[in-house]
């Protein structure tokens, strides 16, 4: 298996950046081949413009997803952007990990999603959910976050993690034809004493290494819509 991991973490030192080296030396004690887009190491530029285009559909108005869908099949997309794409599109599973910043990604994560997954190769008309250009791919996000446990779930202070990301895991992940695998979170990280950190990694490389047994999160699948993408089962009733 081919796995990328994308790790968006300031700080070489972190737990997070532990997290993407035992992950990778979990993967490769597999046998699975890993690559390691770690954006902040990289100097990844995360702002779109219309400096990523080395060709334009309209010069006079950009239109950000026209002038991707153009840039891709052209060939003219910004070097760094064709690279990340030729990364995740030859991968069977992309990671990404990262801290959790205002029940979002870093910044430079949000970035790297905007400028890379392209109008044209991740989507495009009704190529979207289980149709979407990455499918036949797996996607797993691993995060840390300073709130404890007992902070997230269904009647907790913020609700359910999962709700939290749904813009990444839904809109994003899913949206683009990824099966998702359930996320792992890394529970008050910043706060915890070593040995209690200790056991949330052990516990991280024990999840690294069952990974082929993981369950999925469910996502809407076309063929359960219409052509006007109205839901079969409120027709039929």
């Amino acid at each position: 298996m081919r796995v990328l991991i994308v790790h968006a973490h300031p700080e070489p030192q972190s737990f997070s950046s532990s997290m993407s080296r035992t992950a990778v030396r979990v993967l490769e004690e597999q046998g699975h081949e890993v690559a390691v887009s770690d954006l902040y190491a990289m100097g990844f530029n995360p702002v779109a413009s219309a400096g990523d285009f080395g060709q334009r559909a309209d010069p006079d108005y950009l239109v950000y997803a026209l002038e991707q869908r153009q840039g891709h099949q052209s060939g003219t997309l910004a070097p760094d952007i064709a690279a990340e794409i030729e990364k995740v599109v030859a991968c069977d599973l992309l990671i990404l990990n990262f801290p959790i910043f205002w029940f979002s990604t870093p910044a430079i994560l949000k970035g790297w999603i905007d400028r890379v997954f392209v109008s044209g190769q991740f989507y495009g008309g009704k190529r979207f959910y289980d149709q979407g250009g990455m499918r036949g791919r797996k996607a797993w996000v691993t995060a840390t976050l300073g709130g404890r446990e007992h902070m997230f779930g269904p009647n907790a202070i913020h609700g359910e993690l999962t709700d939290m990301l749904r813009p990444l895991l839904r809109g994003t992940l899913a949206y683009t034809g990824f099966e998702v695998l359930e996320p792992f979170f890394g529970y008050h990280i910043p706060y915890l004493k070593p040995e209690a950190r200790d056991a949330i990694m052990a516990a991280f490389a024990q999840e690294v290494a069952g990974l082929a047994q993981r369950p999925a999160l469910r996502f809407p699948r076309l063929e359960d819509f219409d052509d006007r993408l109205y839901p079969l089962a409120a027709a039929a009733s």
